[in-house]
């Protein structure tokens, strides 16, 4: 059955009209800090690193589809002009100089443009700058535990809470950290290889046993932001997420004066003194 042009152009308008309502349904469930129903895209940014991730992931994003397009372009072109129908005698030409040059030079500038981003993303990642607050988190089986080495060196653990939502995000202590600072975090593992992970911080470090890694990372933004162990480390991998809250520096300071004094008391805090005590 042949379709006329209207009926074509409107199954093309349905189609443009169902992709519409895909897209602004997606949004509609995006939550900041956390993955969202229906999410095709990253995690919505909350700090300046991930600004230039998004940027970067969206920019590589059209460049390959534009060379794919250009692709299926030239491919369709010849299926449909050098076929044998379409030339009973084929063409002899055994090379083109201006196409050689072009399909040398055209990769290079393209390979060059994804490069510079690249290496200054690369950069800004892995240069720490001043820092205003430092955190020590450390990986253990299957846990948490952070400690704050510029208020008090208290250190806390933060489990898994069965009663939290979201679902396998929410823990009983969250690191807490003050919005526009910038927070150098230093990573390492107790036991197995762990990996430190928030995806709106843009953040993603490995924290091995017996090394000390660093990463950074500056919220520009108040509110819960999630992350997971991103590195296979036992049967109980799934069950370890991170929870980081942003919030006001007036309020990071009220919450490390409470924190002196509820982790004062912190069994883990008591076997680091008193192995402290004994070394002495």
């Amino acid at each position: 059955m042949k379709m006329s042009k209207g009926q074509i152009g409107g199954r093309l308008l349905g189609l443009a009209v169902a992709g519409m309502a895909f897209l602004v349904g997606g949004a509609a469930f995006a939550e900041v800090g956390q993955p969202a129903p229906w999410e095709f895209k990253l995690q919505g940014s909350a700090s300046p690193v991930m600004d230039n991730i998004t940027w970067f992931h969206n920019f590589l994003t059209v460049l390959i589809t534009c060379i794919t397009l250009f692709v299926l372009v030239l491919l369709v072109l010849v299926v449909v002009k050098f076929n044998a129908k379409a030339n009973p005698v084929p063409s002899k030409t055994t090379h083109n100089t201006l196409i050689e040059v072009v399909w040398t030079i055209v990769p290079v500038l393209i390979l060059v443009g994804i490069a510079v981003p690249s290496f200054r993303l690369l950069f800004e990642e892995l240069d720490v700058p001043k820092a205003d607050l430092t955190v020590k988190a450390t990986g253990k089986q299957w846990y948490w535990s952070y400690a704050y080495p510029d208020n008090g060196k208290f250190e806390f653990d933060s489990l898994l809470a069965q009663d939290k939502k979201p679902r396998l995000l929410g823990v009983d202590n969250e690191l807490v950290v003050p919005v526009n600072k910038v927070v150098r975090v230093q990573v390492t593992g107790a036991d197995v290889i762990h990996s430190f992970a928030v995806p709106a911080f843009g953040i993603k470090i490995d924290a091995i046993p017996g090394r000390l890694n660093e990463t950074w990372f500056k919220a520009t933004k108040t509110g819960m932001f999630y992350g997971q162990c991103s590195e296979l480390c036992g049967k109980d991998h799934a069950f370890m997420p991170i929870a980081v809250r942003v919030v006001s520096d007036k309020d990071f300071a009220a919450w490390v004066e409470t924190a002196k004094k509820k982790f004062a008391s912190n069994p883990s805090n008591t076997e680091v003194a008193s192995a402290a005590e004994v070394a002495h």
